[in-house]
């Protein structure tokens, strides 16, 4: 037996990929220290899979820990999910993102390294592309990062393509994430982040449970057919099935190679919040402010390359979507506390 161990294993994507795993036979161990996660998600993993997940708590900046777990088991696979992820965030803290997002990255390289463990699926982030304007966006973007936290993202990125161009035994798949949304169909497990929600979908579902007020829709004035920005909205039951297609891959021996995880469709601000409302009858009070900083009109993917390479593709539909995240959110309208 061996297994497949998930940095952050119990946060929004993480436990949505542990469910996806262990449907598709594998083994899982999460490795998670909870900052912006719970260990409820995983408890709900293990009942709708049926199967066993092993949680362990400890850090990634902690390399006797990481190391602890590769001498206990046998490890064929690492997903590295843990990281900080909020821009605002990174803009007023950088010393900690590039400490956890790329030195934690290095230990688990040097860990994996020290147990022959070379198999690794990142999770980086389009906002490796900066503010590049001519969407869809292929993996030959020229990447430009605008912000600490997709600076970090990048800097692991080129970490990673080093450390395969010095050991070619290693097989690394980096995978740029669009906007992950919605929840597993089951209302079980959702997105449950910690304060003011940093992203679109979480932000809706708390107004529509009465949790906040309003919305706040950041520009109505972009060159778009309803003056709100364009996005590409990524089902994460999807995502995580990108997960198990990348680590299927791997062991056909990959290499070094990066991918886009999106739907390759752009949907706006207001496209999301009316077929929400339609969809589920329920009101979405929202209103417009100024643009963010640095904001782009429109922003999607091409994601043909996984699709020809890993032979995935997104298959949830924007009714999917809104209907999976509300699903979520009325069920458990404290998130999992």
């Amino acid at each position: 037996m061996s297994y497949v161990l998930l940095t952050g294993g119990a946060g929004y994507i993480g436990s949505h990929t542990a469910l996806a795993l262990l449907r598709a036979g594998e083994q899982v161990i999460s490795f998670d220290n909870y900052s912006n996660s719970s260990m409820e998600s995983l408890k709900r993993v293990e009942q709708l899979a049926g199967k066993p997940v092993i949680q362990i708590e400890g850090d990634v900046l902690d390399a006797d820990a990481l190391a602890a777990v590769f001498e206990q088991y046998p490890i064929k696979a690492v997903v590295h999910f843990a990281g900080l992820k909020a821009v605002g965030e990174s803009t007023q803290k950088p010393l900690w993102y590039y400490e956890t997002n790329v030195g934690g990255t290095i230990k688990l390289c040097q860990v994996m390294a020290k147990f022959g463990v070379k198999n690794l699926v990142f999770s980086s982030s389009a906002t490796v592309y900066g503010d590049a304007q001519n969407s869809p966006l292929p993996e030959t973007t020229p990447t430009v990062a605008m912000n600490p936290y997709g600076q970090s993202k990048l800097m692991t990125e080129w970490v990673l393509r080093d450390l395969h161009q010095s050991d070619k035994s290693w097989n690394i798949a980096v995978l740029r994430y669009f906007n992950p949304v919605g929840a597993d169909a089951s209302g079980c497990i959702g997105e449950d982040p910690n304060g003011i929600p940093n992203n679109l979908m979480p932000f809706i579902t708390q107004v529509a449970v009465g949790k906040r007020a309003q919305l706040q829709i950041f520009g109505k004035d972009y060159p778009t057919a309803d003056g709100t920005g364009v996005r590409d909205y990524i089902h994460v039951t999807d995502l995580a099935a990108g997960h198990v297609a990348a680590l299927q891959h791997l062991s056909k021996g990959l290499g070094f190679d990066c991918f886009n995880l999106g739907s390759g469709e752009g949907l706006s601000v207001l496209d999301i919040v009316t077929r929400f409302a339609q969809i589920n009858q329920v009101a979405v009070p929202y209103q417009f402010v100024d643009r963010r900083p640095g904001d782009v009109a429109r922003y999607f993917a091409d994601p043909s390359k996984a699709k020809a390479v890993l032979g995935w593709q997104t298959e949830q539909t924007l009714d999917d979507i809104v209907r999976d995240s509300w699903n979520w959110q009325k069920n458990n309208p404290n998130g999992y506390s």
